[in-house]
C-alpha cells in the first residue's frame, strides 16, 4: 500500500455532492491508505482539524508555508499548537525565492523558528524550497536539523542539493511534477537518487500529475506518480510502494505508532 506523504485535504476541491471521505476512498481504491495532511498556516490550523477529524489513516503536521510569510507572524503557538496528538511533524517551512525573494528576511527568520520548535519537540520538518539551495542548507545546518531530520518535500531542485539534504538525515519527496513534459532534469536527479530515500506525494489539490494535468490533484493520484517513478528506478510499483511506505515511517516514526493497521 502506497502513503500520501503531503497532502492538503481540506482543501481538496469538491464538488457539491462529494465528502472528502468519498475521496479518501477513492484513493484507497488505488492502494493509497495513509495520508499526511500538510499545514500551511497557523489560523489555517484549527479548520485543516476540524476536517480531518474522525479519520485515523490521516496525520497531520502544523507551520507556517514560506509564501505566507510576507509579514512576520507572531508564531508563539507553534509550539503550543504542535502538542496536538496528531501532529507528526514540523511545517511546512523554508524558504521560496522564485515567488517572494522580497521577503527572504522574514521568511528566513520563519524557518529558524520552525527547526528550533521542531528540535524542542523532537519532531521532524516538512521543508518547501525553491530557487534558495544555499541559504536553505545554510539554515539547516546553523539550526542543527539534522538532529531531527524530515523531508524536502515536492522536490524540484538539482541532484547536489539532494545528496547535501540527504547527508543531514533528510528524505526527498518526489511529486507529480516528475511526470511534466519539461521536469527532464527532475527526472534524472530521481534516477539518481537512493530508493532508501525517496517518498512520494501529491501536493494535492495542486500539481495534478499526467494523465491528470488541469484537474484538480487528489490523493489518489500519488498511484500515479508511484507508477511513474517505479518506471524510472526500473522496479516494480510494488516494490516502489513498500519501499516508500518504509521511508515514511522513517521519516516520521510518530506516524508508523499512529498509523498502525
Amino acid at each position: 500500500m502506497l502513503v500520501d506523504s503531503h497532502c492538503h485535504l481540506e482543501r481538496l476541491k469538491l464538488s457539491e455532492d462529494d465528502t472528502l471521505a468519498a475521496a479518501l476512498d477513492r484513493a484507497k481504491g488505488r492502494g493509497v491508505d495513509s495520508f499526511l495532511c500538510v499545514c500551511v498556516t497557523l489560523e489555517n490550523f484549527p479548520e485543516m482539524m476540524a476536517a480531518i477529524d474522525g479519520f485515523d489513516n490521516v496525520v497531520a503536521s502544523c507551520g507556517v508555508h514560506p509564501l505566507d510569510q510576507k509579514e512576520a507572524q507572531d508564531l508563539a503557538s507553534l509550539h503550543d499548537l504542535s502538542t496536538n496528538p496528531k501532529v507528526v511533524a514540523i511545517g511546512e517551512t523554508g524558504l521560496d525565492y522564485f515567488y517572494a525573494p522580497e521577503s527572504a528576511e522574514v521568511q528566513q527568520s520563519s524557518f529558524r523558528h520552525h527547526i528550533q520548535v521542531a528540535r524542542q519537540r523532537q519532531l521532524p520538518l516538512i521543508i518547501h524550497t525553491r530557487d534558495a539551495k544555499e541559504d536553505t542548507l545554510g539554515i539547516l545546518r546553523e539550526e542543527k536539523a539534522a538532529e531531527v531530520g524530515g523531508v524536502l518535500h515536492c522536490f524540484t531542485e538539482d541532484l547536489d542539493m539532494a545528496q547535501q539534504a540527504i547527508e543531514l538525515g533528510f528524505f526527498i519527496s518526489i511529486s507529480g511534477i516528475v511526470t511534466f513534459r519539461n521536469a527532464e532534469a527532475l527526472r534524472e536527479t530521481v534516477k539518481a537518487l537512493p530508493l532508501e530515500r525517496l517518498l512520494v506525494e501529491t501536493d494535492s489539490p495542486y500539481l495534478a500529475p499526467v494523465p491528470h494535468r488541469g484537474k484538480s490533484n487528489e490523493p489518489q493520484y500519488v498511484r500515479d506518480v508511484a507508477e511513474f517513478v517505479a518506471e524510472l528506478k526500473g522496479v516494480s510499483l510494488e516494490e516502489l510502494a513498500k519501499i516508500t511506505t518504509d521511508n515514511f515511517y522513517r521519516c516520521f516514526p510518530k506516524a508508523k505508532l499512529l498509523l498502525a493497521h
